[in-house]
């Protein structure tokens, strides 16, 4: 499985960005795919999840404000982000789910500026 995410930009406090994770090989395999968010100093941590193309699950953080979905025939994973904060800052990686094995994008930077 390999995974290409990109969207990323620099938007103002309040903008919307939408990142796309396109999946490409046994995609059939993936129970899961979930964007990853990592600051400088900081953990990367689990933003949004979506399992088996319609479980979705959220951090508390962006919980209201960022939407995960899937779109099966074009293999590809997005992650709409609307009210967009400072904090939300940081490089977002997709990550998929074969079984318990992770497979990770590249990362894409996501800047918000106050």
């Amino acid at each position: 499985v390999q995974l290409q995410a990109s969207g990323g930009g620099l938007v103002q406090a309040g903008g919307s960005l939408r990142l796309s994770c396109a999946a490409s090989g046994t995609t059939e395999m993936l129970n899961a795919i979930g964007w990853y968010r990592q600051t400088p100093g900081k953990q990367r941590e689990l933003v949004a999840v979506i399992i088996r193309g319609s479980v979705t699950n959220y951090a508390a953080s962006v919980k209201g404000r960022f939407t995960i979905s899937r779109d099966n025939a074009k293999n590809t994973v997005y992650l709409q982000m609307n009210s967009l904060k400072p904090e939300d800052t940081g490089v977002y990686y997709c990550q998929g789910l074969v079984g318990s094995n992770p497979y990770w994008g590249q990362g894409t930077q996501v800047t918000v500026s106050s």
